[in-house]
């Protein structure tokens, strides 16, 4: 759902099995956007996208976001679906980032089959473009998307990362 944008943004990073963290965090404790250290210019680029202008102050992201988040990385696949959060994007981004929280930890789903989850199965394009400007990397799980014949593709941390990602929550994809 859209929000307003936040007139500024806490910006906190911790570590985690495959690189720093990046976490932007608004006011009431939502995550806005997460990414890793090296694609900073990734994730600020998506910030002033879906946000304009916002401050971004060095801070600590909301407890339960960190533990959350550490939780995820020792094994706990659930703990995700803890996070609150919200962002911006249209409606159909928006959509397409549900439908993404939708994919179980441990699957896989082709861009195609999403689609048709969102009731617009031929807008398999869009999806993966929607799919690439996700600001909330593992949080919504866009590396939970392969390719129609089960390869992995892009992913906005590196495709090393999608695939450690995958093999953490237990998913076998082709490769």
């Amino acid at each position: 759902m859209p929000t307003l944008p936040p007139a500024r943004l806490i910006l906190d990073r911790a570590p985690s099995p495959i690189g720093e963290l990046l976490m932007a965090s608004d006011a009431e404790g939502r995550l806005r956007a997460v990414d890793f250290h090296d694609y900073e210019p990734r994730m600020l680029r998506l910030l002033r996208l879906h946000y304009g202008e916002t401050t971004l102050e060095a801070g600590a992201a909301p407890a339960a976001t960190r533990a959350a988040l550490a939780t995820y990385f020792a094994g706990d696949l659930a703990a995700l679906a803890t996070i609150a959060w919200t962002t911006g994007g249209t409606a159909f981004q928006q959509a397409v980032w549900r439908a993404l929280g939708e994919v179980a930890p441990g699957t896989t789903l082709t861009y195609a089959a999403l689609a048709a989850r969102i009731g617009k199965p031929a807008a398999v394009r869009a999806v993966g473009a929607a799919n690439g400007a996700n600001p909330l990397s593992i949080v919504v799980p866009c590396h939970r998307l392969v390719g129609a014949d089960g390869a992995l593709t892009g992913y906005g941390g590196g495709v090393e990362r999608k695939a450690w990602l995958l093999a953490h929550e237990g998913a076998r994809p082709r490769g």
